[in-house]
């Protein structure tokens, strides 16, 4: 039988004890810097216009000797905004290696951890109020999710899509040269934006169409047993929506038309009850050929069955299938407060009349295949 093992601390080999002051040169000196994410009530980012550089940024800064990244975020914001609030929950960190291509030449930059932290959605009294430093910063602006990229370098681009995408998703995104570290969110993956939407301001009505208004427009919120609903995205442009569609001459209803496009866009049937939640006004229908005045209807139905993704005969594409909280997609659809008003409904009729509980806070996933 072999002797067993000595593996007490007295039995190891000494190594050589280093000073204080070696120990202190042997570890890895980097930048750092915090950020914070705001929005405005539509989901647009905000962005500041630094003095000194073309390209624009978030609020934020480089830390000073000492601070953690929450408190260099919040002197930050208060020196570049003279807006005083803590800032929230960790969206993103990222590491930027000293060699990427995206840092000036001339800069002699031994890396950088980057902190991006969620500065909350602004009301428009505290948009108002924001005050910026005239020798620092020529301004800014709230900015659709699509648009970012064009104003910012690629990188921070980049990190900035990868944290508002971590915020809508309620996970933190970790991040190395502006790409994710191990699996890819959904959001992610499929490069998903918040829709810019055009109808934005447009009326909402929990109420009938009126008998004189054209029902040019089936969109649903589909509940899945857990109380999360479907959002699609077509992959040409990178934009979540509700499933539905245009209803067709062919349709014998806007229900009709909802279960078709369900089926065509998302492969999903429908239960047999589908509900009418509201309309949203459209003034002109310049999207149906200029017909005029007409309503885009909401509905809400229970989701039975999904099957495999495959091609939307409509568009040749095969859209990607997401789940979301209510909340979450009323975030990603854009349309501020009227979407939320939309989302509470519904789920308050998926709940009420289906029985289907109220979806607990979770990460934006991907719709599988379920059978009733």
């Amino acid at each position: 039988m072999d002797a067993p093992h000595d593996a007490s601390p007295d039995s190891l080999p000494r190594q050589p004890r280093m000073s204080d002051a070696d120990y202190s040169r042997s570890r890895h000196a980097v930048w750092m810097s915090a950020a914070a994410l705001f929005t405005d009530p539509l989901g647009r980012v905000l962005l500041v216009q630094p003095a000194y550089r073309d390209q624009w940024l978030l609020p934020g800064g480089a830390a000073e000797h000492g601070e953690s990244p929450a408190q260099a975020c919040a002197r930050e914001v208060r020196e570049e905004l003279g807006l005083t609030r803590p800032p929230g929950r960790l969206l993103a960190v990222h590491w930027l290696p000293p060699d990427h291509p995206d840092i000036n030449a001339g800069m002699a930059m031994p890396g950088e951890v980057r902190y991006i932290l969620d500065g909350g959605t602004l009301t428009e009294e505290e948009i108002a109020a924001l005050h910026l430093p005239a020798n620092e910063l020529l301004g800014f602006e709230f900015v659709d999710s699509t648009r970012t990229e064009e104003r910012m370098i690629p990188v921070d681009g980049q990190i900035v899509l990868a944290a508002l995408r971590a915020r809508l998703s309620g996970t933190t995104a970790h991040l190395e040269g502006g790409r994710h570290v191990g699996e890819m969110p959904p959001l992610d993956r499929h490069q998903v934006y918040v829709r810019p939407r055009a109808g934005r301001t447009w009326p909402w009505h929990p109420e009938p169409v009126p008998a004189h208004l054209q029902v040019k427009q089936a969109w649903g919120w589909l509940f899945t047993p857990d109380g999360r609903v479907v959002l699609v995205v077509d992959p040409a442009k990178r934009l979540p929506t509700l499933p539905g569609g245009t209803v067709e001459a062919t349709d014998t209803s806007p229900e009709e038309a909802l279960r078709r496009e369900v089926m065509e866009e998302a492969q999903v049937t429908l239960g047999d009850d589908i509900v009418r939640l509201g309309w949203v006004y459209d003034a002109t229908g310049d999207v149906y050929g200029g017909i005029g005045p007409c309503a885009r209807l909401r509905l809400a139905a229970p989701v039975t069955t999904v099957g495999p993704a495959c091609v939307d005969p409509a568009t040749g594409r095969a859209f990607a299938r997401l789940l979301a909280t209510p909340d979450q997609a009323a975030a990603l659809l854009g349309s501020g407060e009227t979407g939320y008003r939309q989302a509470e409904l519904a789920a308050r009729f998926a709940h009420e009349r289906w029985g289907i509980p109220h979806a607990v806070p979770g990460p934006v996933t991907e719709l599988a295949a379920m059978r009733s």
